[in-house]
């Protein structure tokens, strides 16, 4: 995939809607890499009004977009048990 292609989004699986777990919103985006999908999300909450948002990326990668996505998903609520608030610095 060339890197336009990229900044213009071809090539992405659809945007999933955010699984609610705790307060916190967590997006399932894992990222496309050559030969399968590196496990990725987005954690967002928002804290006395303010939206934060926190991108993990793991080294982990599947071959395919629904593993990775279900991986995501997991890590994510592992991070938030670990780390809570303090996740946003």
């Amino acid at each position: 995939m060339s890197l336009l292609s990229r900044l213009l989004g071809r090539g992405k699986e659809p945007a999933a809607e955010p699984e609610v777990y705790k307060d916190y919103r967590i997006f399932s985006e894992p990222m496309q890499e050559s030969g399968g999908y590196r496990i990725a999300a987005r954690i967002e909450k928002e804290i006395s009004g303010e939206l934060k948002c926190h991108q993990m990326i793991r080294a982990d990668t599947c071959s395919s977009f629904e593993e990775a996505s279900s991986l995501s998903l997991g890590k994510a609520k592992a991070l938030i048990d670990e780390q809570g608030d303090a996740l946003f610095g």
